[in-house]
């Protein structure tokens, strides 16, 4: 079971998170944060395989997040799932320890591939970010 936690500021994106994952069968969605201060609690405080992280949460900001989180836990994957698809935001996520990158215009398919792809040590980007990034 991959467990997960879901860090967006946005209680509906969150909820909607939620049941796509829950419904996989070996994903599980273990926890929730709303800010980065609360992201770095549940990381601290739960068993977690993956965190899925919105950049763009009150706190601290993505990036510097990304790296807080790395620091304490560097087996941790982190997943960013943010609005921004210019290249220069995955670049930045990517180089501060993020194992993957997608927007939040990617399908449910990809976020669960996703999920399991970082989980089992991979890397991932959408086919739409890696062109940007090309």
């Amino acid at each position: 079971m991959i467990r997960v936690l879901l860090a967006d500021d946005h209680t509906i994106v969150r909820a909607g998170l939620k049941e796509i994952l829950d419904g996989t069968g070996d994903i599980r969605v273990v926890a929730e944060a709303a800010s980065g201060n609360e992201t770095l609690a549940r990381v601290r405080d739960t068993e977690l395989d993956v965190v899925v992280l919105d950049l763009s949460m009150p706190g601290r900001s993505g990036i510097e997040l990304i790296r807080q989180i790395r620091s304490e836990r560097s087996k941790l994957r982190v997943l960013v799932l943010s609005m921004h698809s210019e290249a220069q935001y995955a670049v930045r996520a990517l180089k501060a320890g993020a194992s993957g990158y997608l927007t939040k215009e990617g399908a449910a398919d990809q976020l669960v591939a996703a999920i399991r792809r970082i989980a089992g040590g991979g890397a991932f980007v959408s086919p739409e970010t890696a062109e940007r990034l090309a």
